[in-house]
């Protein structure tokens, strides 16, 4: 006659860790923690109850840490950009005067790199500092973190995949930024508009064109920039007079025009940065002599300065008597 053995129930697997274990596994970490946690321990006499009561301690003070050094980090983070933001500038050029103008845009398109890049780093202070604290206190509470870790770097790789253009965006103002490539008020030509760079992200930059429209330019699909109003700037004027002038007289005078601007106040403070240069007879054609007068000036200031040359210039041509040759 044969007996049937009744199953044996299957262990059971509970989603709940043991206690015990926990426990167990904690005391064993606060043992091997020789610099705080087991001299808390030996504090409280290695009672059953004090590698626990240690651990939970340490945790805390560990929490603690992590945000005093993240405070900490911002900061210094913001103390070294104030002091880039608002060191005071060297001189335009050795031996020359400081101008307002160059000071007030060279002052704000470093304010805002600062900034930006101040934000940056604090962020990036802020995910690795407290990063860090949550996976040191993880792994005091015996949670494993490695697979916590490959799941955050799956995720990492899937967010990266369907982010691309953004993160694109972000690398590419990052170094726009650090690099000086334009600034706020500089006159840039990207491609797709030319216009007045009016504010500066790390994913955008904002333009005003000639017409009053507002472009928003992704970083990430600027390719080249043409910046018109970087350090300084130059108009020049091509003064085209009849073949059988007097070369000598025509420089003279043109010479005399140049001394002239340079010596007006107005625009030696506001506008020109240099003395006009005289390069003298730029091309030779069968009817004209062509010179040519240029003058550095400010940053966007070439087109003032050159509808002023081009004034002086037809006034002292006719003063002289001599016709311009069209």
């Amino acid at each position: 006659m044969f007996l049937l053995s009744s199953p044996s129930p299957e262990p059971t697997t509970s989603l709940v860790p043991d206690l015990d274990e926990v426990s167990t596994k904690m005391a064993e970490i606060c043992e091997g923690d020789t610099l705080l946690c087991s001299v808390l321990a030996d504090w409280m006499d290695n009672a059953s109850w004090a590698p626990l009561v240690a651990s939970a301690i340490t945790i805390v003070l560990i929490l603690i840490l992590g945000f005093v050094l993240r405070n900490i980090a911002h900061r210094v983070i913001r103390r070294i950009v104030n002091r880039a933001a608002t060191r005071p500038l060297g001189r335009f050029r050795k031996g020359q005067q400081e101008t307002a103008g160059v000071d007030a845009l060279l002052n704000e398109r470093r304010r805002q790199r600062a900034e930006t890049m101040g934000s940056v780093l604090n962020h990036v202070a802020t995910i690795v500092i407290l990063g860090t604290t949550v996976l040191t206190v993880l792994d005091r509470l015996t949670i494993p973190i490695a697979p916590l870790l490959t799941s955050v770097g799956i995720l990492g790789i899937a967010v990266g995949f369907g982010a691309q253009e953004l993160v694109k965006d972000f690398i590419a103002g990052m170094f726009m930024l650090l690099e000086d490539q334009y600034g706020v008020g500089d006159v840039i030509d990207t491609g797709a508009a030319v216009g007045t760079v009016e504010a500066v992200t790390l994913r955008i930059t904002r333009l005003r064109d000639e017409d009053g429209r507002v472009w928003y330019i992704r970083n990430g699909t600027i390719n080249r920039v043409g910046n018109e109003s970087q350090g300084w700037s130059r108009a020049y004027m091509d003064v085209p007079v009849p073949y059988d002038s007097d070369v000598t007289s025509v420089r003279v005078l043109l010479e005399q025009v140049a001394e002239e601007m340079w010596a007006d106040t107005e625009l030696r403070g506001s506008a020109i940065v240099e003395p006009p240069q005289v390069y003298g007879v730029e091309q030779l054609s069968d009817s004209s002599l062509v010179f040519r007068l240029s003058v550095k000036t400010l940053p966007a200031k070439q087109h003032d300065v050159a509808r002023e040359m081009r004034l002086r210039v037809k006034t002292a041509l006719d003063t002289a008597g001599i016709t311009m040759v069209g």
